[in-house]
């Protein structure tokens, strides 16, 4: 299972809705996993402010944002290629502010493609979590038999 909130891998963290009755599926959402305490409780700010605009007992305004994880941070640096690979086909002698609609445009679906495709390889490559007490994976599965099999005659 992922975290709800970053897509890491879920460890122990979870979410009761006690509005519902004990025995109610709808008490134990079994997406409502988390990888930390931090996630839980950035998850918990959020759906307690949903919660409370919903029922309209607070002002709808914007919630904190949690600090980039260093997952996010890689994939904000790799975004920095792709940034540079847009302005260079608009013209770096061009001022960010002089870009027109379709030109910021273009730079935008740039970072954020490729801010999602580093996400996505991030969390496929940790998508299984690896399998303590196994050794190492050889590239040649015979590569540990020796030359002289006792089957063989030597000439």
């Amino acid at each position: 299972m992922k975290c709800w909130v970053c897509k890491r891998q879920a460890r122990g963290y979870g979410h009761t809705d006690l509005r519902h009755p004990v025995g109610d599926a709808r008490r134990y959402p079994i997406d409502w996993v988390f990888c930390s305490r931090r996630c839980q409780e950035a998850f918990h700010a959020l759906y307690g402010h949903w919660l409370r605009v919903r029922e309209g007992r607070t002002d709808i305004k914007e919630v904190e944002m949690i600090d980039p994880s260093d997952v996010e941070l890689a994939a904000m640096r790799k975004c920095l290629p792709a940034f540079g690979a847009a302005a260079e086909e608009i013209g770096f002698e061009k001022p960010l502010g002089a870009y027109s609609e379709a030109e910021a445009l273009r730079v935008i679906d740039a970072i954020v493609t490729r801010y999602t495709e580093a996400m996505v390889e991030h969390h496929e490559a940790t998508k299984y979590p690896p399998v303590r007490g196994l050794k190492e994976l050889v590239s040649d599965p015979f590569a540990d038999l020796e030359d002289d099999l006792p089957w063989e005659e030597k000439s």
